[in-house]
């Protein structure tokens, strides 16, 4: 059995760190004393955010990366051991959204979403696997998400990707049990963060049926960012494989489990009823 995961000095990178769940990651990693490495392409937001985090005793670097830029995540690699000296917790938390029917979804957006949600994930995890293995003890923490578990209509490319992360995930746990790595991976239900508001939509979605979307994905988003990494942290302390964050996405994952054919029956009627209040 694995040894539980101690946060204090120890170093954190996090994608996607400048808002959202990572950015809640990286305060609650600050408080125990973990130093980060944080990337993300928002690289004004990104550095708001590591100055608020720095303190004395802590090392806290910011780095602009786009995780779909395969050279730009192999010299981050090379930054963080440069400025760090190696790493422990590996946080693939940065992602985006796509909304439309599959038909009217460019191939070129398909494959953007796809480039930073799945491989994103991959190439980050291939660029730090050494660095991890240089630990006394690691942890991948790879967020998947609520629709890795479910797959409505109009989210081809998302649920797709997030699915990817999943099956990744699973099979790199397997891959290195008995190892000092472990593999978490992370299904967020309605977290309140502005991945709905940022989301990309095909050009046949109208303004007025964008705005109505965002609108019914904001009265599902609740749970506060900081309440969803405390779950998370507490997972990987524990070294869980697999953590659902929210009531929902516990809800949801046992609808899936008992009806793993027409779950979206039930679930699709709750989700009218819940955007119609």
């Amino acid at each position: 059995m694995m040894q539980r995961m101690k946060f204090a000095g120890k170093t954190a990178v996090i994608t996607g760190a400048a808002s959202g769940i990572g950015r809640a990651l990286s305060a609650a990693l600050a408080s125990h004393g973990c130093h980060l490495a944080l990337a993300d392409i928002n690289e004004v937001a990104l550095r708001a955010v590591a100055n608020d985090l720095t303190q004395p005793g802590l090392r806290v670097s910011a780095n602009a990366l786009d995780v779909g830029d395969a050279g730009a995540i192999a010299e981050f690699a090379q930054t963080v051991e440069a400025e760090h000296g190696g790493a422990h917790l590996l946080f693939n938390n940065a992602g985006v959204a796509l909304g439309g029917a599959f038909e009217d979804i460019t191939p070129d957006d398909f494959e953007w979403l796809f480039d930073i949600n799945f491989r994103g994930v991959v190439r980050m995890t291939r660029a730090f696997l050494p660095l991890l293995r240089g630990a006394d003890t690691a942890h991948i923490i790879n967020i998947s998400s609520l629709f890795g578990l479910i797959a409505p209509a109009g989210q081809t490319a998302y649920c797709a990707s997030k699915f990817a992360v999943r099956g990744f995930s699973d099979s790199l746990r397997h891959e290195l049990a008995g190892s000092s790595i472990g593999v978490t991976t992370v299904h967020p239900g309605g977290v309140n963060t502005q991945i709905a508001m940022n989301a990309r939509t095909s050009a046949k979605v109208s303004n007025e049926e964008r705005g109505r979307g965002i609108a019914q994905s904001q009265r599902l988003l609740v749970m506060p960012p900081p309440k969803a990494a405390s779950i998370i942290l507490r997972a990987v302390t524990m070294r869980k494989p697999r953590v659902l964050v929210g009531r929902d996405a516990h809800i949801t994952a046992l609808i899936e489990r008992l009806m793993p054919s027409n779950y979206w029956s039930i679930i699709g009627r709750k989700i009218q009823m819940g955007a119609q209040d």
